[in-house]
């Protein structure tokens, strides 16, 4: 799919899909869409989840085909209509079916509130944010979580920190920037295994941003952070957008920046090496992410 996403770095712009589920109004960043195609008939899958239609091949790759209506609690009347709109995150090719693709929006994510807990909980909600176009409401949903949902495994395993022994990484603060309440808790969950135990968390770029200036302001700045993660998509100001911030101050580039994303591909993988990031990984990859923070904070601290 030619998205003509955007190419510059740092500019905290997006570029929304709308699209039709049922009588609703939902939207996904372009950059996680590979194409989208007319229905095509599918090969059910025995004793699959229920939200999977089945499967098909694509030009010689074998796909998921996930019934959206279903995973939202519509009514699931399809019938061999509509459009599949093919993904890549996580490192995994997924396809959605939906009724309508109603087109392309370019926006700040500055736009996009994020819902309270009345609309989003940690452990059931499935929306990121909400943006409005014109005159409606676009929800823009949590896909991760619907697949993960679907198959724990494409999730962070917490279990894959149970190998590091107890060590003391106090003494090298980190700050983080994630949206996700439940990955938030997740990520912290993993890096305290690996014995760093002193975390500011952050609910957005924005957040994070206003932190760093305040330490910076109080004089503390290099002493309280010895590394950034960041994801990438996040309401006010997403992670691209904090990381040049970041690496063009003076004083804050000398903290090591590393962007934790289900969107890491050649394309996000430029914008990233573009605005400065010291380090760049898929979210499953929690292991990769402590082996990546060790090295960086061991320099960092070994150059101050």
């Amino acid at each position: 799919m030619d998205t003509n996403i955007l190419l510059e770095s740092g500019t905290n712009e997006l570029e929304i899909l709308e699209f039709r589920a049922g009588d609703n109004l939902y939207g996904i960043n372009v950059a996680k869409i590979n194409e989208i195609l007319l229905y095509q008939p599918v090969t059910p899958v025995p004793n699959a989840h229920p939200c999977i239609e089945g499967i098909f091949m694509p030009r010689d790759t074998m796909i998921s085909v996930i019934n959206l209506r279903k995973c939202l609690g519509l009514e699931d009347v399809y019938d061999n209509d509509g459009l599949f709109i093919i993904t890549n995150f996580n490192s995994l090719n997924t396809a959605f079916h939906v009724d309508e693709v109603l087109g392309i929006h370019r926006v700040s994510w500055e736009e996009i509130i994020k819902p309270d807990s009345t609309i989003s909980s940690d452990d059931s909600g499935v929306s990121t944010g909400v943006i409005k176009l014109s005159d409606r409401l676009v929800v823009i949903l949590d896909f991760e979580k619907i697949v993960s949902d679907i198959n724990p495994e494409t999730s962070l395993k917490v279990s894959d920190m149970d190998s590091y022994e107890q060590r003391d990484r106090s003494q090298s603060p980190i700050l983080i920037a994630e949206d996700s309440s439940l990955l938030q808790k997740l990520i912290v969950e993993c890096l305290k295994k690996a014995g760093y135990t002193k975390i500011i968390t952050n609910d957005n770029g924005q957040e994070a941003w206003d932190k760093l200036c305040e330490l910076q302001d109080n004089g503390t700045v290099l002493n309280d952070v010895h590394c950034v993660i960041t994801d990438i998509e996040m309401p006010l100001m997403d992670g691209h957008r904090l990381t040049k911030l970041i690496k063009d101050d003076s004083e804050l580039k000398k903290i090591p920046v590393v962007i934790f994303s289900s969107l890491i591909n050649d394309q996000i993988r430029r914008k990233g090496e573009s605005v400065g990031a010291d380090a760049q990984l898929t979210k499953p990859e929690i292991g990769k992410l402590v082996e990546a923070v060790d090295s960086l904070i061991e320099q960092y601290e070994s150059e101050r």
